[in-house]
């Protein structure tokens, strides 16, 4: 079995897991994966979808000519490979959409979402698939805020006197040429998918406990005739982002969590910061990105100017 920390959770895993960050055994496993033959079909669901079916508290999830992957009250995963050959892809489907479909078994907020330390708290850059989160989050990296959740993030609002961030455990993955654009070749690990140029990158450091959310920001192309800058969102706004970023929409509506997102977008817009952020998608202007950030961030006291 390999032990992972993944979003709070401890991982007890008869697959390996590359793209994930091992940890040593600390307790009762939250969640087991094992391999196991998985029916082609739940008797009774009561929901269903092209490639899913839901069932009580079992959901059926098939990634054709991949696996089949049956998920159990937000403790367990039994996975059957398609054959042989697809066992190296299965990783990053169970490190993605598996384990995001895990948390929103347990209740849990799963936004489409990079996020990065600052001072101790954590910054979010939310957007969807290609929107640059990865690539923003590595980029200020390099810059001394580490990467705490690469493209998905789980939030807690319970049981905290601020929502929190749980550390995903997962390596941030980029493609090849954003790898050499910023200089990580020496970073690069494994490759994500066979026949994909994309790797996971290894920045170092790791997080355990859940961080506070001390900001969120909603990722923008500055399109003329919209100017590059950073704006505060409104209560609605604020709202409909997070709405817009769960991570699986239809999952957040079959389980009728919608109330506990709008919850989480108060909770969050009370307690932190929201903003939109316009910005150049061009790599040459990654610094000055950088350097509006933390002037923003001094402005909101996260962290102190420098002389």
């Amino acid at each position: 079995m390999h032990s992972y920390r993944i979003s709070g959770l401890l991982v007890e895993s008869e697959l390996a897991l590359p793209g994930a960050m091992a940890t040593a055994v600390g307790g009762p496993a939250d969640v087991t994966v094992r391999y196991g033959a998985v029916p082609e079909a739940l008797p009774g669901a009561s929901a269903s979808g092209p490639t899913w079916q839901m069932e009580g508290d079992r959901f059926l999830l098939c990634i054709p000519n991949i696996a089949r992957f049956l998920l159990a009250g937000g403790r367990s995963v039994v996975v059957e490979p398609a054959s042989e050959a697809t066992v190296a892809d299965i990783p990053v489907f169970m490190l993605g959409t598996v384990l995001s479909l895990l948390q929103h078994q347990r209740a849990r907020i799963v936004l489409h979402a990079s996020a990065v330390c600052v001072n101790g708290q954590a910054v979010l850059f939310c957007g969807r698939s290609g929107a640059g989160k990865s690539t923003l989050a590595a980029t200020l990296a390099q810059h001394g805020y580490p990467v705490i959740n690469d493209d998905v993030c789980a939030i807690s609002i319970e049981h905290h006197q601020r929502p929190v961030v749980y550390p995903d455990g997962r390596k941030p993955k980029l493609w090849s040429r954003d790898i050499e654009r910023l200089g990580l070749a020496e970073r690069r690990g494994e490759r994500v998918r066979r026949h994909l140029d994309k790797y996971y990158v290894d920045f170092g450091g790791r997080f355990s406990e859940p961080l506070p959310i001390a900001a969120v920001y909603d990722l923008h192309d500055a399109l003329p005739p919209i100017e590059p800058g950073i704006k505060r969102s409104n209560a609605v706004d604020a709202t409909l982002t997070l709405k817009r970023f769960a991570y699986r929409q239809n999952m957040v509506t079959r389980l009728d969590q919608w109330p506990l997102y709008f919850k989480a977008a108060i909770t969050v817009a009370n307690s932190s910061a929201m903003f939109n952020l316009h910005r150049v998608r061009d790599f040459s202007q990654l610094a000055a990105l950088v350097a509006a950030l933390e002037r923003h961030w001094i402005e909101l006291r996260l962290m102190e100017a420098t002389a």
